[in-house]
């Protein structure tokens, strides 16, 4: 049990943790697009959402193009919009047969172990989690979405090769963010939630197994997201092994509570990004989280947050309206 699942069970409040990193960009007077470039953009970001929110945990970018670019593939950028994935990297077996491993730091995954390294140096009693794509994910994002979707079934061997350099790469990046001084990581897994409950065990939560084990243990977290995930993935994504479990608006949060016996498996999630934080008012934000708190009030393994990273848009006092509405529940 890491530093964040210990304050979270053992806590006389609920600890909100939305996801935010891009909407950090307006409080340094940067653009959003500059967080996916600099280290220090990135870490300082955080700083000033910690100063502005009370939040209690600080996270990396959630930028899911980050490892498929290391890999070698091309990336498209958009004004302030999340770097994204264009084209195949590998379209055969033998292209993933020769696809080669890169080295942790290629790419831009050194920016993102420096950011891990600032907030570490500057966080004090906060928490600081690393965050990564999953393997499944990655795969999809070097393979094609759709057409890993298919492979699955109709070569599923292919997919398994790749998953096993997805999987090794990752296993060696989340090292990295472990050695850069981070409480833990979120592994953002949610291609796999458009697999079959069945399929997800096997093409994700065989391999995203394989990354916890190597680096979960007292002192660092594992934090499972998959904000396309639904009731009956639930399960087979248990079987992961994580720490704490983060869901997105699909997921049937109370159903899902209800169905973890181990109370010391931590969900969190699931207020929707887009339909709450960034459409709503702040009135309409703090009585969904009130609701949401209201339905979970009984359990403390239950972490109150968006269903997945909040964009670079959301007004910070619909955020602000979010942490008040979980400190007011629990004071």
């Amino acid at each position: 049990m890491g530093k964040l699942t210990q304050e979270i069970l053992h806590s006389q409040r609920r600890i909100p943790m939305p996801l935010v990193s891009l909407p950090g960009a307006k409080l340094i007077h940067c653009a959003a697009c500059d967080l996916f470039q600099d280290a220090e953009h990135q870490s300082q970001a955080q700083l000033a959402v910690r100063d502005a929110l009370n939040t209690t945990v600080l996270m990396t970018a959630m930028d899911l193009s980050v490892e498929a670019e290391a890999f070698g593939a091309c990336v498209r950028r958009e004004g302030d919009e999340v770097p994204t994935i264009t084209g195949r990297l590998v379209s055969s077996l033998d292209e993933i047969c020769n696809l080669r491993v890169p080295a942790i730091g290629s790419g831009r995954t050194g920016i993102y172990l420096e950011a891990a390294r600032k907030l570490s140096a500057a966080a004090g009693s906060n928490i600081v989690l690393g965050c990564m794509i999953g393997p499944f994910s990655l795969a999809g994002r070097l393979f094609g979405v759709s057409e890993t979707l298919e492979t699955t079934a109709l070569e599923p061997e292919w997919i398994s090769v790749l998953l096993e350099k997805t999987t090794s790469f990752l296993t060696d990046y989340a090292r990295a963010f472990k050695e850069a001084g981070a409480n833990g990581i979120i592994i953002a897994e949610p291609t796999a939630g458009l697999l079959s409950p069945r399929s997800l065990e096997t093409f994700s939560s065989d391999f995203v197994r394989r990354i916890i084990d190597a680096v979960q243990d007292e002192g660092f977290d594992v934090i499972l997201h998959n904000c396309a995930a639904t009731l009956p993935h639930l399960a087979g994504i248990l079987k992961a092994g994580a720490a704490m479990y983060h869901f997105g608006k699909p997921m049937d949060i109370v159903e899902a509570l209800a169905r973890v016996l181990d109370r010391d498996i931590i969900l969190a999630g699931n207020l929707d990004p887009s339909g709450i934080f960034r459409s709503g008012t702040p009135a309409e934000v703090r009585d969904a989280t009130r609701e949401l708190m209201q339905r979970t009030s009984t359990l403390k393994n239950f972490v109150p947050s968006s269903g997945c990273d909040l964009p670079a848009d959301v007004p910070l006092e619909n955020i602000r309206a979010f942490m008040d509405a979980v400190e007011e529940r629990t004071a």
